[in-house]
């Protein structure tokens, strides 16, 4: 007979206690009945460390498919895409005995110098948690668990382990724990895990506003909270505030302190229980999960060569469906496959395909962009030119930038076309520190120039892992193709759109500013004595541009294909779960192509502070030629809704929305509006309402002016140059009683009055 491994009666408050700190690095502790578990890095592919384990990668970690980083996944805006990478990797992760895949991570890219953006999708909340809830699902689909990380507010690498996020509560909630809310909800994953740094001067791990009233009592969470590795400073608190384990273990350490703060009477018995039932309870459904995968093939098939094989052509997919077409003027791609081609750039050669850091993986194969561009190139010839060299890129000396630039030009004048590679190696952005700014080499721009000058017909591709300043790139090329970072097949991908077997159909999932100095955060990031001010508050991205009505060198949203499509005859329905908006997509071009058609919202006459547009709902159709197709796109009711401060919740205010279709947040082609329906908001009134305030409620005024009539001074506005009725609307009740004849009493009486109709 089997005990429940969640029974922990039999268990001793030590041993409880040692069910919520790590073994080691990678697991946690096997107590009585109740297994250990086995979590490893992510999420764009599986770091299986190999023997001795450390967090540095240090450790040679075992060969595992490295799929596009967030960054470039973004760009797909294709949910059911991510699904696929997400079941791939649970596949890969359960055939590793991996039982928890950390990722994947949703923190907003607040700033562009952010080190970790990298690993993260988006500027948007919305588009954000749309695909970190698909990859979420798709992993768990595997029976393996998913870490949703890193919760909350964590958006610089600077001072991360002690620094503040400084950030009013309406801005917390509608950027920063907006994806959070929604992954959790639609995709339930199996743990979250808390960030270093504090929130408003509380450390992550030992807030119980954020881990237990916001995450668990408000969102339904159910699964265990676990830290990120060391984030943990009080264990106790942290155990109290709602932290079930603490990873990487130390050797006991932490233990005898959270036991020695229960015996004071610091920590409770019960905190203790709860985290190692939620621990027990998860290593029973994992160990649940090892039974189902091994009882059933197709569930979790076993991963040989076929499989690794099988997943690297999904890699390929998924990266060419990543690449944004940010620029083709003259229709200069795609490239004719019988036509010469200089190849320029040590990228192209010694590619630059994911991030340094924790979720460096150690690919099953690399896709070389300079092979795979020959292997598609016909009869074409195709020539190599270093350009630039790195030594930390491709193992090469410097050499000399005269001469490596000279050879460049003279193979680019000798070909039809020259396609010249671009962008920042590993050493230049990583996990561990933020980018002091966000230019491209100036040996890879002053080579640029002069290829272009010696051959017009140039096509830049870019690799990077955070948004670089592309005006001098976009000035001097007709093409440009942004792959940020596209895994282990990018290679191939960048060749497939190259020459037109994949037609483009990516789209930026960031802004791309003019300058650095354009950007919200320019002023208050990174921060500085272990704080940082959100002073640019809820106009993140795209929300900051369009409310100072701000020049981009690309928009949120932008990317450009092969062929053409138009939009037409948006119409708008709704009911109580929010909009419909429905829209006729047809293909104007003359190749088949995917179009990604995307939904912002607007609420013009709004009562409190917004962006000018956001975006709400998005969906991709794949059209041929001459084609076309009506999608329907909801825009719920719940996306709609504002943070209301004063009332500590979502509201939806009512009046007219004005919904636009669009292929960009700066490109929009059709608008309709809509009535919705309110939600209702009567704020309990006190001495310190306004006038105004009390005013905008027709029953509150109404007994406001039974109780009292301002004086009244004919001509009054005119003989003190004033707007008396303006003026008298900011002033608090309790201010009433200096005018007379009213007493406070009597104020205080009115208030309980107004409080107490319905």
């Amino acid at each position: 007979m089997t005990h429940d491994p969640a029974d922990l009666s039999g268990l001793t408050l030590a041993e409880k206690a040692s069910l919520s700190s790590g073994a080691d690095f990678w697991t946690t502790k096997a107590v009585g009945d109740v297994p250990s578990l086995v979590l490893t890095d992510g999420p764009h592919g599986v770091r299986r460390q190999a023997g001795a384990t450390d967090h540095l990668g240090l450790a040679e970690s075992l060969p595992a498919t490295c799929f596009p980083p967030a960054v470039g996944l973004s760009q797909s805006w294709d949910p059911d895409l991510v699904g696929r990478v997400g079941a791939a990797l649970g596949a890969e992760a359960g055939a590793l005995g991996v039982d928890v895949l950390l990722g994947p991570g949703i923190n907003i890219k607040r700033d562009p110098r952010g080190g970790r953006n990298f690993e993260y999708f988006s500027e948007d909340p919305l588009l954000t948690g749309v695909l970190g809830g698909a990859w979420v699902s798709g992993l768990q689909s595997t029976g393996v668990g998913a870490s949703l990380k890193h919760f909350a507010a964590n958006n610089a690498e600077h001072d991360r382990m002690r620094s503040s996020s400084n950030v009013d509560p309406r801005t917390l909630r509608e950027i920063y724990l907006r994806a959070f809310q929604r992954v959790v909800r639609t995709s339930a994953p199996w743990t979250v895990m808390c960030s270093y740094n504090r929130i408003n001067g509380v450390y992550a791990s030992e807030d119980h506003w954020l881990l237990t009233t916001v995450l668990r009592q408000e969102w339904g969470f159910d699964g265990v909270v676990v830290s990120d590795w060391g984030a943990v400073q009080d264990r106790p608190a942290a155990v109290a505030a709602g932290l079930d384990l603490e990873m990487p273990g130390d050797g006991g350490a932490s233990d005898a302190r959270l036991l020695a703060a229960v015996e004071a009477g610091a920590c409770s018995t019960e905190d203790v229980d709860t985290a190692a039932s939620r621990v027990a309870a998860l290593a029973a459904r994992a160990r649940g999960s090892r039974r189902d995968r091994a009882a059933d093939p197709e569930r979790a098939p076993e991963v040989g060569a076929r499989e690794i094989e099988d997943h690297h052509a999904l890699a390929r997919e998924v990266a060419a469906r990543c690449v944004v077409l940010l620029k083709n003027d003259g229709a200069l791609l795609p490239l004719a496959p019988d036509g010469s081609v200089a190849v320029i750039g040590g990228f192209a050669r010694n590619p630059r395909y994911q991030g340094g850091g924790s979720s460096h993986v150690n690919p099953t194969r690399v896709d070389v962009p300079l092979e795979e561009i020959r292997a598609l190139a016909g009869s074409g010839a195709v020539a190599f030119a270093p350009g630039y060299a790195d030594r930390a890129q491709d193992g090469t000396e410097p050499g000399d930038a005269a001469a490596l630039r000279e050879e460049a030009v003279r193979a680019a004048s000798e070909a039809d076309t020259a396609v010249v590679f671009l962008g920042l190696a590993e050493h230049q952005e990583s996990e561990g520190f933020d980018r002091e700014h966000i230019e491209l080499p100036a040996e890879q721009l002053d080579l640029l120039a002069a290829v272009v000058r010696a051959q017009p017909r140039t096509v830049v591709v870019l690799s990077h892992g955070g948004v670089l300043r592309l005006a001098p790139v976009a000035e001097l090329a007709p093409a440009v193709l942004d792959g940020a970072l596209l895994g282990q097949a990018g290679g191939g991908a960048i060749a497939d759109v190259l020459f037109g077997r994949v037609n483009p159909s990516g789209r930026l999932g960031e802004t791309v500013p003019v300058r650095l100095q354009d950007t919200p955060a320019y002023l208050n990031f990174p921060g500085e004595n272990s704080a940082v001010l959100y002073g640019e508050g809820l106009y993140v991205g795209y929300r900051w541009y369009d409310a100072r009505d701000m020049e981009v060198a690309f928009p949120f949203g932008h990317g450009l294909s092969y062929t053409s499509f138009a939009y037409s005859d948006l119409e708008l329905e709704q009911d109580g779960a929010g909009i419909t908006a429905h829209l006729t997509v047809t293909n104007t071009g003359d190749r088949s192509g995917r179009e990604v058609v995307q939904f912002y919202v607007a609420k013009p006459d709004s009562a409190v502070s917004r962006a000018p547009r956001e975006l709400k709902g998005f969906t991709g159709v794949t059209l041929e030629p001459g084609r076309s197709e009506r999608v329907s796109v909801p825009l719920s009711r719940e996306d709609l809704a504002y943070w209301e401060v004063r009332a500590d919740r979502w509201v939806v205010e009512g009046g007219e929305y004005v919904v636009s279709a669009g292929a960009s947040s700066r490109d929009l082609r059709v608008t309709a509006a809509i009535a919705v329906e309110g939600d209702a908001l009567r704020l309990p009134v006190t001495l310190d309402s306004t006038l105004g305030e009390v005013m905008a409620d027709p029953g509150a005024a109404a007994l406001l002016a039974q109780a009292f009539t301002p004086p009244a001074a004919e001509g009054s506005d005119n003989a003190m140059g004033m707007d008396m009725a303006r003026m008298m609307a900011s002033i608090p009740i309790r201010r009433l009683a200096s005018f007379g004849p009213t007493g406070l009493d009597e104020l205080e009486a009115l208030v309980a009055r107004i409080n107490a109709e319905d």
